[in-house]
């Protein structure tokens, strides 16, 4: 296994950001930077042994700088959308930015992902990785509480990027952070991943509003187009959905949170490539990059050129008391683990 460090450029303000580069010994390769706590890139080997990139980002620091669709991201303090952009806690309204629409997503407008973080590189006999650490401070982005942050990015011999979170805090808040990879395991940019095959490990999932925010009920994904208990191609009902431009729902996960269990398993039938998912969380968002535009900005990617999984608490569990609960206090302990699984197959 080896570690590397380079410099990555400089943010606005001048701070000096790093990339890490970690290889196993089977070839995987792992970059990150300390500027967002991104997943850069991911190499891994197809079928024949051909390595490719299987998650979107940008070659350089300036597509980071950008307003981008949050590529690789570490998310937080709340991935994906409250609604009305604001929650009440222990009696207190805390207003939120509206960053999407009426609702707030993904932590504001300064989220996680737009923030430096302190790095350090870890190593074991399992494999390297780099522990990312911030503090948020009482008040950033409307949340209360100084929370302080820990994500470890870890590349095994195994074939395994593991993702843990942690954070604490001083003051009652909600948390619910999750890393933002966008994949395609037939490399970045070799097309759409209509053809991908996917499995998800739920029966259930949360309808959403016009503005994605879920209704507060949860549905079985029995008879819709949303049922992947069963492996199958991404793109064979995608055509259902054209009112959202394709998939972007949470599912609640079969097995309780809590435990690592199986959440989902995506296969590129063209490369051999699969990926499984583990997770702690009780569910996953499956968003099939409806909103890439091909653009610059979004890296040149166009729509349904990625997916994402993102292994998460449910969307606007702050208004949602039916949900599992996403504050946090004093004296306790966020963490949240998530595992991708690599492999071929012929």
């Amino acid at each position: 296994m080896s570690l590397e460090t380079e410099p990555f450029g400089r943010t606005a303000a001048g701070e000096p950001v790093r990339l890490f580069t970690i290889r196993n010994r089977n070839g995987l390769v792992l970059r990150l930077t300390d500027y967002g706590a991104v997943v850069v890139s991911l190499e891994v080997p197809d079928r024949e042994g051909r390595m490719a990139d299987v998650t979107l980002g940008f070659p350089s620091l300036d597509g980071y700088l950008g307003r981008h669709p949050h590529f690789g991201s570490t998310i937080g303090r709340f991935c994906n959308r409250i609604g009305g952009a604001s929650f009440t806690l222990d009696g207190i309204t805390y207003p939120l930015a509206a960053n999407n629409g009426l609702n707030h997503l993904h932590g504001g407008i300064v989220g996680f992902n737009k923030v430096m973080w302190e790095a350090e590189p870890v190593s074991s006999n399992e494999g390297s990785g780099v522990r990312f650490t911030r503090l948020s401070v009482d008040g950033e982005e409307g949340y209360p509480g100084n929370l302080q942050v820990e994500a470890l990015y870890f590349l095994t011999h195994e074939d395994d990027l593991r993702i843990e979170f942690r954070a604490v805090t001083d003051k009652a808040t909600h948390v619910n952070l999750t890393n933002h990879n966008y994949w395609n395991l037939g490399g970045a940019g070799s097309g759409t991943i209509l053809d991908h095959e996917l499995e998800l490990a739920a029966d259930r999932y949360l309808p959403v509003n016009e503005g994605l925010i879920p209704t507060g009920e949860i549905a079985p994904v029995e008879g819709t187009a949303l049922d992947f208990r069963s492996p199958r191609r991404v793109g064979d009902r995608i055509s259902e959905l054209a009112a959202v431009g394709g998939y972007d729902h949470c599912y609640v996960l079969r097995d309780g949170p809590g435990q690592l269990v199986f959440a989902a398993r995506a296969k590129d039938p063209a490369s051999g490539r699969v990926m499984e998912v583990y997770t702690t969380q009780p569910g996953i968002q499956f968003y099939t990059g409806n909103f890439l535009d091909g653009s610059e900005a979004q890296g040149g990617f166009g729509r349904h050129e990625a997916f994402c999984l993102e292994t998460q608490h449910f969307p606007d569990s702050p208004n949602k008391p039916q949900f599992p609960s996403t504050v946090l206090r004093p004296g306790e302990e966020y963490r949240h683990v998530t595992v991708h699984s690599f492999r071929t197959e012929k």
